[in-house]
């Protein structure tokens, strides 16, 4: 059976976009539409959708609210949809907070161009979304266009100080998990690098959010900054995020080379580079996300030493990146998501570093 889709937007524009774009999926049908959510609400009792797909600012009731009383009354996969604005941002973390799944970047008047690419979107998230709900999340194909070689090569000879770092990949589900995560080390954690697959108007206010949360300082990431202790560097839905050496230190470099596994930023990359530059002085943690960006750049940080940790199938939205590597073997422990930080803190024990016993 098709993935029955029920749309909602208050744009007739949009509507007839997103219907077309899901409609041309061999595996997923819309099956109805509303310009409103008091419209939705009728359409959901009538029609009872797999995954909706849901405006964030619309009339008669705010999409947010309407996304508050839908998980408590009747939950069920949502995707918002957003325009590309700073404001909108700040609206869509507080959706995902709310129990969307994930979220999509509003197609423009003129996207004849990049309809293939947004269509591909949209629909591995509605996908994604479709599955989330299920105990058992079979793998999702991603066709693999580059690997890390297309950003930067593998080295050998790898320099490394006794400077530790945390090294974090996520993709759908991963906005509350790395929320979770970060929100429970402490102010005099080792720096941190994080990449989400996320779109470029929306890392600056990701990063905000969490920076308000955490005990941790949170930024965007800038190239040439210097990785500093109790600090989390979020990569910039422009760029690639590398771990790179300058003199004694570690910095962050910003890459715009072609898409690794569909993504830029990509886990593999950012991954792959803290293989080349830390070594066994990086903690790997992989999280909840769909496909398998970041399961041979987490082998790759295990073969040059890291120690790395996977959240475990229960407690993913999408048990996708994860399982992949795990089935790799780039994977020390299998964590659930409310004992990660945790153990992070209690390995950084292990190696000696009395400020993280536990």
């Amino acid at each position: 059976m098709p993935i029955k889709v029920l749309v909602v937007d208050d744009s007739a524009l949009v509507r007839k976009l997103l219907t077309e774009m899901i409609n041309s999926q061999p595996d997923m049908q819309v099956v109805g539409t509303a310009p409103d959510p008091l419209v939705a609400r009728e359409q959901i009792k009538k029609l009872n959708p797999d995954v909706i797909t849901l405006d964030v600012e619309m009339p008669k009731m705010d999409g947010l609210d309407f996304l508050g009383k839908l998980m408590r009354l009747r939950p069920t996969p949502v995707v918002m949809v957003s325009s590309l604005t700073e404001r909108g941002s700040e609206i869509t973390m507080r959706a995902l907070e709310l129990g969307a799944i994930d979220f999509v970047t509003k197609p423009k008047l003129d996207i004849s161009r990049g309809l293939a690419d947004y269509t591909e979107e949209i629909a591995d998230k509605i996908r994604a979304a479709a599955k989330a709900r299920l105990k058992a999340l079979p793998t999702m194909k991603v066709e693999q266009r580059y690997t890390a070689d297309a950003v930067l090569p593998a080295v050998a000879n790898r320099i490394t100080s006794t400077e530790k770092l945390i090294i974090i990949g996520a993709s759908t589900g991963g906005t509350e998990a790395i929320k979770e995560v970060l929100m429970r080390l402490p102010p005099d954690s080792p720096g941190i690098l994080v990449t989400q697959h996320m779109p470029e108007a929306f890392t600056n206010a990701f990063s905000k959010r969490l920076d308000g949360l955490c005990k941790i300082n949170v930024k965007e990431a800038e190239n040439g900054e210097r990785v500093l202790p109790g600090h989390a560097y979020i990569a910039p839905g422009h760029s690639h995020l590398l771990l790179k050496r300058s003199g004694a230190n570690y910095v962050c470099e910003l890459n715009q080379g072609p898409p690794v596994n569909r993504h830029r930023p990509s886990v593999d990359v950012l991954f792959r580079s803290a293989a080349n530059y830390a070594g066994h002085n990086a903690i790997g943690v992989i999280l909840t996300g769909m496909g398998k960006d970041g399961a041979s750049g987490m082998l790759e940080m295990k073969r040059a030493g890291a120690y790395n940790f996977a959240q475990d199938e229960a407690s993913c939205v999408v048990f996708g990146m994860p399982k992949e590597a795990i089935a790799l073997g780039g994977v020390d422990e299998v964590v659930p998501l409310q004992d990660m930080a945790g153990r992070i803190l209690a390995h950084l024990a292990s190696l000696g570093d009395r400020a993280f016993r536990v």
